[in-house]
C-alpha cells in the first residue's frame, strides 16, 4: 500500500467535513476542488482506509457513495427529483431547451411559486405547499449539499444536479421498457 502524504493535503479537514455531510464538491469550491484533482490519488487511499468510496465524475464533481437508504434521505432525495423534474418541464413548456436552462438559467421566489401552483398535487404529497416551502426546504438544503448555489435571493444549478438528471432518465427508461412490454 502506498503512503499517504498528510503534509499534502491541505483542504483534509474541510474536504472530509464536506464530503461527510453528503456534500459535492465542484469546480466553484475553487481550492477544495483543485486539491482533490491535484492529490485524487492520496484522497482516494486515504478515504476508502476510514471507509468511505470518493466518486470522481467526470462532469465536474466529487462526492462519497453512500447508502441513501435512510427514510428522510429518500424523502429529501424525492423533493429534489421532483424540483429537476417540474423544472425541466416549465423549461421545456416555455420552448427552451430544458438541459441548456437548468444550469444557464436561476431560479427565484417567483418561479419556485409557479412550479408548486402547476404542480400542486405532486409537491403536497411532500408537503410543499408554496413557493417560499420549495425554496426553504428544497433549494436551501440543495445549496448546503452543493447542488445549487445562492445568489442576490436566486438559484443557479450546478454540475452535482447530473446525479439526479441521470436517476430521472433511468426511471424513463424503466417506464418505457414496462410499457412496451404490456
Amino acid at each position: 500500500m502506498s503512503q499517504i502524504d498528510l503534509s499534502q493535503l491541505t483542504q483534509l479537514h474541510y474536504i472530509n467535513k464536506k464530503l461527510v455531510s453528503g456534500y459535492h464538491i465542484s469546480e466553484q469550491d475553487n481550492l477544495a476542488w483543485q486539491e482533490l484533482d491535484q492529490q485524487r490519488d492520496q484522497y482516494e487511499l486515504l478515504f476508502t482506509a476510514l471507509g468511505h468510496t470518493l466518486v470522481h465524475d467526470a462532469r465536474g464533481f466529487y462526492y462519497f457513495a453512500m447508502d441513501e437508504g435512510t427514510a428522510n434521505m429518500g424523502k429529501i432525495s424525492r423533493a429534489i427529483a421532483l424540483f429537476i423534474y417540474t423544472l425541466i418541464e416549465h423549461y421545456a413548456n416555455a420552448g427552451k431547451d430544458p438541459m441548456r436552462a437548468l444550469f444557464d438559467g436561476e431560479v427565484d421566489l417567483e418561479l419556485c411559486q409557479e412550479l408548486v401552483l402547476h404542480n400542486k398535487v405532486l409537491f403536497d404529497q411532500l408537503e410543499i405547499f408554496s413557493g417560499t416551502d420549495l425554496r426553504k426546504d428544497v433549494l436551501i438544503r440543495m445549496v448546503r449539499l452543493g447542488l445549487c448555489k445562492e445568489k442576490d435571493h436566486a438559484f443557479r444549478l450546478l454540475a452535482p444536479i447530473h446525479r439526479y438528471l441521470d436517476a430521472l432518465l433511468e426511471v424513463n427508461s424503466d417506464a418505457l421498457e414496462s410499457a412496451e412490454e404490456l
